[in-house]
């Protein structure tokens, strides 16, 4: 009978996470991540196999759970427009420096150019736009959002200055990042606010 695991994928996947936001995907080894998780490379080959493998599983982790945020928002406040903007401020919480922002974006080259990859972030992509419009349309019905506001089209707006706003932050490095994606979502759904 084997060892038992001692360390679970969670957190290893977690690790890697940290691990990327230093070293970028490219820079990363296994090495890196057995340090950061408290294990041996060898353990990471057996469970992963590879860096690939490891950085396979971390995306489609990131995509498994890309509405957790959105459920957490859900039930620590009443507004969805409240929640809307908790949720994206804590999905940039793993981004504290331009430098890390540059770990983030080393991955986005990956998604760009490898089908498996393009795959995963593609569907994440979709699944946030999704929880987006759904708090968008749950902000419609409590009165938070003008009648006219549509919930799709808006989410795709929301979801863009997101992304935006990540960027621009990077290369100004102007204030903290949670104040910025407010800013941004703010002037985005300000002329759809209601009343």
């Amino acid at each position: 009978m084997g060892r038992p695991r001692t360390t679970s994928d969670e957190a290893i996947l977690e690790a890697t996470a940290r691990a990327i936001g230093r070293h970028g995907p490219q820079g990363l080894t296994l090495a890196a991540v057995a340090r950061e998780a408290g294990l041996a490379p060898a353990t990471l080959v057996q469970r992963f196999g590879s860096k690939r493998g490891l950085l396979l599983a971390f995306a489609a982790h990131a995509t498994q759970t890309a509405g957790l945020s959105f459920e957490r928002a859900r039930e620590e406040h009443g507004s969805p427009l409240a929640a809307l903007r908790a949720a994206l401020v804590h999905l940039s919480e793993g981004v504290a420096t331009p430098e890390e922002l540059a770990g983030s974006l080393g991955f986005l080259q990956i998604d760009l150019t490898d089908p498996e990859f393009r795959a995963h972030a593609a569907e994440h992509a979709r699944r946030v736009r999704d929880e987006i419009a759904g708090l968008l349309a749950e902000a419609v019905s409590a009165g938070e959002l003008a009648g006219g506001a549509e919930p799709g089209p808006l989410a795709r707006a929301v979801q863009v200055a997101y992304n935006g706003a990540l960027i621009l932050w990077g290369l100004t490095g102007e204030g903290p990042l949670p104040a910025a994606m407010r800013e941004a979502l703010d002037q985005t759904l300000r002329p759809y606010l209601a009343g």
